[in-house]
């Protein structure tokens, strides 16, 4: 990435060079450029870290609602429900 940035060679030239993918090399050099505050039409990377987090952050909360709800209905039931005494 470094070597398309300060050398302006094209990207193509610098990834046959390193034996990578083109795509490979422009994706990297766009992701720095984002990082760097020069683009905007992607996340950063701490913005995607962040993105992840708060979507498995998400997930477990939605799993402990469920549970949550489960048990208020158990629990609801268990109030309504009438009381028998116990035989001897």
């Amino acid at each position: 990435m470094r070597e398309v940035r300060t050398t302006g060679r094209p990207i193509a030239h610098v990834a046959k060079d390193l034996g990578i993918h083109k795509e490979a090399l422009r994706g990297w050099v766009r992701q720095a450029e984002a990082d760097h505050g020069e683009r905007d039409d992607r996340l950063t990377t701490a913005e995607r870290d962040e993105l992840k987090q708060l979507r498995k952050e998400n997930a477990e909360l939605k799993r402990a609602n469920e549970i949550l709800k489960a048990a208020s209905v158990f629990f609801a039931q268990e109030i309504t429900r009438p009381r028998t005494r116990p035989s001897r």
